[in-house]
């Protein structure tokens, strides 16, 4: 019953997000700030754990695969897709979940229990609308452009190891990065990043908005929102690929 009970209040909290904004200039300020809050606050976490993630994954594959059958440009190119189907999606994502995630619960959370959200409302503006859809906007927006930038500093990770280690030959690995290339691998990426952007801040903001209690349930909100988040992007995940890809 609790999962129907979520759907629902999920469903009926969207309906009011996305009704038209009142005033359309207080909304692009709104989402001008929360790109900033929300997205270019996260590039520093993405790009660190990214050029890592293509560092280790150029490594491994350079130690497990050395048998002389197996041209070493493979390795390249394994980088290069895991980068751009997986990880710079799914895994920054899920690390954006808990970061941008637990930020949006906390500070809605923090709102309603402080009835901040009530005197919104009391004023007549629409609460949900107001709070929320300039963060989902922002985040849908700005989220590709991680995702692009979480490829090319993989990439670039994986590059960087192959020289100072000499582990592989980084023309070898050059060579893979440009082999067989799809474009739609590149649109595939794009879509799951927005995807997850919006499940992160709507999921998220729910969770915030109907915080009640004090601190401590404003914490056990962001806590499951997180949590909530998280497999719920697994699970498109999966639709995605089987969608798209297959």
């Amino acid at each position: 019953m609790k999962f129907f009970e979520f759907i629902g209040r999920y469903f009926i909290l969207m309906g009011k997000v996305f009704s038209r904004p009142e005033k359309s200039r207080i909304f692009r300020n709104r989402v001008v700030f929360e790109l900033e809050s929300l997205g270019v606050n996260s590039i520093g976490i993405a790009a660190i754990i990214s050029v890592f993630m293509g560092a280790v994954v150029t490594l491994q594959m350079s130690i497990n695969l050395e048998s002389p059958f197996i041209p070493q440009y493979l390795i390249g190119y394994a980088t290069r897709e895991v980068m751009i189907l997986e990880f710079s999606s799914t895994v920054v994502a899920l690390i954006l979940a808990g970061k941008v995630g637990s930020n949006i619960a906390s500070e809605i959370g923090t709102m309603r229990i402080t009835e901040q959200i009530d005197a919104l409302e009391v004023m007549g503006i629409n609460s949900a609308n107001y709070l929320i859809l300039p963060k989902i906007f922002a985040t849908v927006f700005f989220f590709p452009f991680l995702g692009m930038m979480s490829i090319l500093i993989g990439c670039v990770g994986g590059y960087a190891i192959a020289i100072l280690t000499g582990i592989m030959n980084p023309e070898d690995y050059i060579i893979g990065l440009k082999s067989d290339f799809k474009i739609f691998s590149i649109w595939y990426a794009l879509i799951k990043c927005s995807v997850f952007a919006f499940i992160i801040t709507s999921i998220s903001g729910m969770y915030g908005f109907y915080a009640r209690g004090n601190s401590l349930e404003v914490g056990r909100a962001s806590t499951k929102a997180v949590v909530v988040s998280s497999i719920t992007i697994l699970i498109f995940d999966l639709i995605l690929t089987q969608l798209l890809l297959l």
